[in-house]
């Protein structure tokens, strides 16, 4: 079992900027006001079990089909870099409409805002580079931000304006981007093509 600090800080900034929870709180405050209830510790549990299971499963049904990881990682890194594009300029391509549904625990706080799939795409992409030990301690890491923020999506409302949210945005958005070149890079780099 080898775990890096370095990776795992990538891994967790990486997945904190697609699944953009903070991003999401003015969706979430939305949600509350018309009374969708939602339970965060159902949210953050059945989140992350679709993410892990993903992570196990992905390479397995990817084979199925024929697609190699590296190749489905240069694919997860396009997607990567536009979900960056969809921060920095604020644009919505990947989110799913909030008035979906009356259960906000499974959808579509749990599925597919917070495991969506650029969530899912992005763990696939990343386990082409890092080791899987390195990415559940990222994953449980963003769980753990999931659940605090639901808990605490009051008074982060009251807290943080309008104005910072979009700071943020942004700067995730530049974050985000320029790891999706490295995951491109990388994945690349490792592609075996047949001769």
């Amino acid at each position: 079992m080898h775990l890096s600090s370095a990776d795992i800080l990538t891994i967790t900034f990486t997945l904190f900027a697609v699944i953009d929870v903070i991003g999401a709180i003015p969706v979430i405050i939305n949600l509350k006001r018309q009374e969708m209830h939602f339970k965060p510790l159902t949210v953050s549990i059945f989140a992350g079990f679709l993410i892990i299971l993903f992570l196990f499963l992905g390479e397995t049904l990817l084979g199925i089909m024929g697609v190699d990881v590296q190749s489905f990682a240069v694919a997860g890194s396009i997607i990567i870099f536009i979900l960056g594009i969809e921060l920095v300029l604020g644009i919505n391509l990947f989110k799913s409409d909030p008035d979906i549904g009356k259960s906000g625990s499974i959808v579509p706080l749990g599925f597919p805002m917070i495991a969506g799939s650029g969530t899912l795409t992005t763990v696939m992409s990343l386990r082409s580079v890092y080791t899987i030990e390195n990415i559940l301690v990222g994953i449980i890491l963003n769980l753990i931000v999931v659940y605090l923020v639901l808990m605490s999506v009051n008074w982060l409302e009251e807290k943080i304006g309008k104005s910072v949210l979009a700071a943020m945005k942004k700067f995730f958005g530049v974050i985000l981007i320029a790891i999706s070149v490295r995951i491109f890079i990388s994945a690349i780099y490792m592609i075996k093509i047949p001769q």
